[in-house]
């Protein structure tokens, strides 16, 4: 059995018996993430890639209110030219990345609101598992103003299609738990928050018993099969809607509490 191997007050990690568990552990902020959250698991992405003994990986979030509702927000309050945004998106690209390449199955137990970033993390994940609770969805075009990073957008169109991706993003609606699963964002729908941690632990011990280089090839060969956008080829989008005065608008609506007035610009 191994001891916990790190853990702060934002990003709970530990490992036990061959399975990494990283936690999510804002209640208090519906489990946004800061950007030392987003930096804090690269980190750890890399430290499961080099310890061979860990097998699985499992994501999940403090809480039944939120798996993860993205980025707080309040990180966008310094945000003045085009380099802070194209280097937020590049952050993006590059920790999801991380997460997503991790050499071992992972794991999201998704509890609660999944939205945003949130849901751009699951998207990363090979498994993902709800309760009948569960919300996932992509609200920025209520909310925001922004875009999706270009692999996050890869991504989702992978998982459900160009139309279904088109549909989530423009309506920025959070689908329920039934439709997830049927198309194919969630694995599994189980009742309430107890059984999705049974079934997460079962589910992580079942794969962590089965063959490491079948997972690692697998989970590779899928990742060849997909074309994700590169950074360089979403730049002029980033920008588009970063510069923004619908941007600003969002984020001071959305930090005061408000209804946005767009002006499509």
């Amino acid at each position: 059995m191994n001891a916990p191997v790190a853990a702060t007050e934002d990003l709970i990690y530990s490992v036990e018996d061959g399975i990494a568990r990283l936690t999510f552990n804002r209640p208090q902020a519906r489990n946004a993430l800061t950007f030392a959250m987003y930096e804090q698991m690269a980190s750890i992405c890399e430290s499961v890639n080099k310890d061979r003994s860990i097998k699985v990986m499992i994501l999940t979030g403090t809480g039944d209110k939120a798996f993860a509702s993205g980025t707080d927000i309040s990180q966008f309050r310094a945000f003045k030219t085009a380099e802070d945004a194209l280097e937020y998106e590049e952050r993006i690209d590059r920790v999801l990345g991380t997460l997503e390449k991790v050499r071992v199955p992972t794991i999201a137990a998704i509890a609660g609101a999944c939205t945003g970033g949130g849901a751009g993390i699951a998207a990363c994940c090979d498994i993902r598992i709800g309760t009948a609770a569960t919300r996932i969805g992509f609200p920025i075009a209520r909310t925001l103003g922004n875009c999706l990073s270009m692999s996050n957008i890869s991504r989702v169109v992978a998982l459900v299609g160009p139309a279904r991706t088109k549909d989530l993003i423009f309506t920025a609606r959070l689908i329920e738990a039934p439709e997830a699963l049927s198309l194919g964002l969630l694995n599994e729908v189980v009742p309430d928050v107890p059984t999705l941690q049974r079934r997460v632990d079962e589910t992580a011990k079942l794969v962590a018993g089965h063959a490491p280089i079948t997972m690692e090839t697998a989970k590779e060969a899928v990742l060849r099969i997909r074309r994700t956008l590169s950074r360089e080829e979403g730049r002029d989008l980033i920008l588009r809607a970063y510069m923004s005065e619908d941007f600003r608008e969002g984020m001071d609506a959305f930090l005061n509490k408000r209804t946005p007035n767009w002006k499509g610009q």
